[in-house]
């Protein structure tokens, strides 16, 4: 067994145990494997591992991956989400490959997307990134802005609205931490309401995943527990 599939397995282990703990099913959480800077080598090993959900948050280096794998004989079960900040100027290459979008935050960008999606490709799944932790340095819109966007993204006819993404500011506290993802949880359930079809609350990464899945997450998304420190070089 690689390193990587051995990563995976104790992952996986890590979201039943958290899962169980608070009477939740294990298969209540999707995991996405945050491929980012990794090599292909490195994804196929996780392919191999039985994985078949990536996030990139690259443009170009995860349009190369998608296509590097288009002819896998796993080809039709991988799902490829684009989990960065995106500018407009690199909207359709997301729009034209991947599956997801985790980080919609204005209707600009939602709106190229919707234009740009190809007619044989079915709607693109997207999620609504909100910034609970109020940090500058961060993309996202706050939850007062949240209604506004949700009815601008559902009237566009090549999208899906499917929930919300957040990456809370780190917490040394868990109980604060805890705090902030229910706060999240809350919206959500809030945002059913009006959208009974969304289903998906992504947050959670490797340092604070049992939290988020106590929270109420339903994907969570990790790198580093994974395929180990990304190389930015």
């Amino acid at each position: 067994m690689t390193t990587i599939q051995q990563n995976l397995a104790t992952v996986r282990q890590q979201i039943a145990l958290a899962a169980q703990q608070c009477d939740r099913s294990p298969e209540e959480v999707q995991l996405l494997a945050v491929s980012k800077t990794k090599p292909v080598s490195a994804v196929q090993e996780a392919i191999d591992a039985g994985q078949r959900r990536f996030g990139e948050n690259y443009v170009q280096e995860g349009v190369d991956k998608i296509q590097y794998f288009a002819a896998s004989p796993f080809a039709a079960e991988l799902e490829w989400h684009f989990i960065g900040p995106l500018q407009s100027n690199k909207s359709r290459s997301v729009a034209e490959h991947f599956h997801w979008i985790h980080t919609i935050d204005r209707e600009k960008i939602a709106s190229r997307l919707s234009e740009q999606r190809p007619t044989n490709m079915p709607p693109l799944n997207v999620l609504i990134q909100i910034n609970i932790s109020d940090e500058q340095s961060k993309s996202g819109i706050s939850l007062d802005e949240l209604p506004q966007l949700a009815a601008q993204i559902s009237s566009l006819p090549n999208l899906v609205f499917r929930g919300l993404m957040t990456i809370p500011a780190p917490e040394k506290d868990p109980a604060r931490q805890l705090a902030v993802f229910r706060q999240m949880t809350q919206a959500f359930n809030q945002l059913k309401a009006d959208y009974p079809h969304i289903d998906t609350l992504s947050m959670g990464m490797t340092d604070d995943m049992s939290n988020a899945i106590r929270a109420g997450s339903t994907m969570v998304r990790i790198g580093t527990a994974i395929f180990g420190a990304r190389n930015y070089g």
